[in-house]
Formats: C-alpha cells, structure tokens, sequence
C-alpha cells in the first residue's frame, strides 16, 4: 500500500500549523481541527489537558491560538510523545507533555478542560479501513475494543474527577456510535451532553459539563 503523503513528506498541516508526522502518531485529520474550536468557544483560559497526544496537534493549536495558563498533552505511548517534543521544539509554543494513562496522573479538579481524540473504531472497521491507513498508521490510535467505545468509556470514566466542577470535556467521536458515545457520558455523571457536527456534516464532536 502506498505510503500516506504526511508520511512521505514527514510534516502535516493543522490548523495554523505545520507540523512533523510520522509513523510514531496518527495523521492530523481535517475533522479534528474542529475539536479546538468548540473548546475555545467555552474555554477562554485556566489548565487543560489533550488526552492521547499524539503529535501533539491538538494541544499545540490550542497553546497557539487559545490563552490558557497551561496546556497538558498526555500519552502512554513514549514514541508518541517523542514526535510531540519534536513539534513543541518545531513550533516553539508553550505546551508540557505528560508520559500517563489518561487523567491518573493528576489531581482531582485540575483541568479547566479535558480535550481528546481517543481511538473510536471496532477492529472489525479497522480490517476494512484503506490499506494506505492500516499499513502505515498506529492501530493503537484508531481502534477501540469490540464495540469501538472502550477508549472513550474509559476517559468520560476517569475525566469526571480530574476536571473542575463547571469544566468540559469535549471529544472527538465516531458518528455512527455519537448516541451511543452520549448516553456513555451521562452514566459516569457528565452533563448537559451535546453532539455536534463536523464540517462534513457528520455527528462528531461530544461536549460534556461536570455539573457545579
């Protein structure tokens, strides 16, 4: 299968950046860039931290065009959070990166917000992605148990005590389980559960509010 462009090139566009990328992280997906968005728009300073680095993309956009106190990128995967050191050195923003299993690195109450791109697929659709993706990019980003919601059951579980009583959580999901996703949200105590869509018009984005 033909090596992914991102790949071949070793840097990738997101956002207002331009970041490295290679087969240690996903590639920066055109839908993900709507996740900084929506926490901007309820986020306008305080902690937060991105859930499952990667490369580091989300966190970076957010250091870059939002004005947080402190950006947080965490990831268990130590190649991973290599590339990611690589593009805080490339862009010279101000992010920490964190080696962890989701939030149990922390405190209780420490984000103002959690924000993330955790893996979402059954490996059954993961077997029938583009070989271009199964044979170039980390499985371990793109699929999630046998129901595709393990990861994010997980982190709406674990979340919930690391973020601020009125802090969000907002996340990036697949669009065939989004109500699925929600109703997963609402059992770990999350409220005001919202889906929204991407700029293809899919259901892809999870908002949640630890109640007050």
């Amino acid at each position: 299968a033909g090596e992914p462009l991102a790949y071949v090139t070793g840097m990738a566009g997101f956002r207002r950046l331009t970041l490295r990328c290679d087969r240690r992280a996903l590639i920066p997906r055109p839908e993900t860039e709507g996740l900084v968005d929506l926490v901007l728009e309820r986020c306008t300073g305080g902690t937060i931290a991105d859930i499952g680095t990667g490369s580091g993309c989300l966190a970076l956009a957010l250091a870059d065009e939002g004005s947080f106190a402190r950006v947080i990128g965490v990831d268990r995967s130590r190649e991973a959070l290599s590339l990611a050191r690589d593009n805080v050195a490339l862009t010279s923003l101000d992010l920490a990166l964190v080696c962890g299993d989701l939030t149990s690195a922390f405190g209780e109450g420490t984000f103002d917000a959690v924000v993330s791109n955790p893996p979402y697929l059954t490996r059954g659709e993961y077997d029938s992605l583009d070989a271009s993706v199964r044979a170039w990019e980390p499985a371990s980003a793109l699929v999630s148990g046998e129901d595709g919601l393990l990861a994010p059951r997980r982190l709406l579980a674990d979340a919930l005590r690391a973020v601020r009583a009125g802090g969000w959580i907002v996340l990036e999901v697949d669009a065939s389980r989004a109500g699925e996703t929600a109703r997963c949200a609402r059992a770990s105590g999350w409220e005001a559960v919202d889906i929204h869509k991407d700029l293809y018009g899919r259901e892809r984005y999870l908002l949640a509010r630890r109640s007050d």
